[in-house]
């Protein structure tokens, strides 16, 4: 039997294909509001902690105007309620949108948080480490900036819309994003990582990736763990030359890279890290 699937809309839970929003939406005509992409594991989400606070964080640098009972209980009250409408109860992704009302550009209504939630049921292959490497390559279209909101999770998804629909076209897996300077930035869904030497390496925040839950989890596990690791510049030299490459996000945890261009990569330290870092996540 077909589970109806339902999301949650501003206090009410709808059929998912309800319309929602008004052609004068500032989120759909110029991508004002954020989300936030969770993984749901057996009543829990993953890392749950990192998220509210980039979620709370996001509302306070947009300018949001939350009313007082729009707080992190709030928000997972909905999330765990929305799973089981939708009997999502062992693997799920859950996605949370925060948008602006209707006005334009200069005259919005309000900065009342709009909030939406939606979830998907997952393949439990999510909890492992891919067996087949990742083909990426370098998508030179679009330019990450690097601002103070270039670590956002932001509506405004343009360039990585681009470079994914390239990635598809080309028959890759992933596109990774440079910065105005032709360093690396992250790709369209992950942040990237490097290993050389016994160096493990990933763009600082200052050169444009998203700041994203899972590299901070993986950064702060590795330190932990005694590795080497620097957050900096990383050129596209040092991506020709490293010998191994992974890409962290929310939902998979940890994906090793095989090949970026002509450059191939080997995955010898990759598996290692997965296993001592990833699958305690599930415990």
């Amino acid at each position: 039997m077909v589970v109806p699937q339902f999301l949650f809309s501003d206090g009410k839970f709808l059929k998912q294909d309800k319309l929602l929003i008004s052609p004068n939406n500032r989120s759909f005509r110029y991508g004002d509001g954020f989300f936030e992409t969770m993984k749901w594991y057996k009543g829990k989400i993953l890392l749950e902690q990192f998220h509210l606070e980039r979620l709370l964080s996001t509302l306070d640098t947009l300018k949001f105007k939350p009313p007082a009972y729009f707080t992190s209980e709030y928000i997972l009250n909905a999330i765990h309620a929305l799973v089981a409408k939708n009997q999502h109860h062992e693997l799920a992704r859950v996605r949370v949108t925060v948008y602006r009302g209707d006005g334009g550009i200069y005259d919005e209504q309000n900065h009342f948080p709009h909030l939406l939630i939606q979830t998907w049921s997952l393949n439990a292959m999510n909890n492992r480490l891919n067996e087949n490497g990742l083909e990426v390559d370098i998508y030179a279209a679009a330019i990450k900036q690097a601002d103070h909101f270039s670590l956002l999770k932001s509506n405004n998804y343009l360039g990585y819309t681009m470079a994914a629909l390239w990635a598809k076209e080309q028959h890759l897996n992933d596109a990774i994003l440079l910065n105005p300077q032709g360093n690396l930035a992250d790709a369209t869904i992950a942040n990237i990582f490097l290993i050389t030497n016994g160096l493990i390496q990933t763009p600082a925040l200052s050169e444009g990736p998203v700041s994203g839950v899972m590299r901070k989890y993986v950064l702060k596990q590795l330190r932990d763990k005694g590795y080497e690791v620097k957050e900096g510049i990383v050129t596209v030299d040092d991506l020709t030359n490293a010998s191994e490459v992974f890409l962290t996000n929310a939902i998979y945890g940890m994906r090793w890279v095989k090949q970026c261009g002509k450059s191939a990569y080997s995955h010898q330290l990759v598996p290692h890290l997965y296993k001592e870092i990833i699958p305690p996540l599930f415990v």
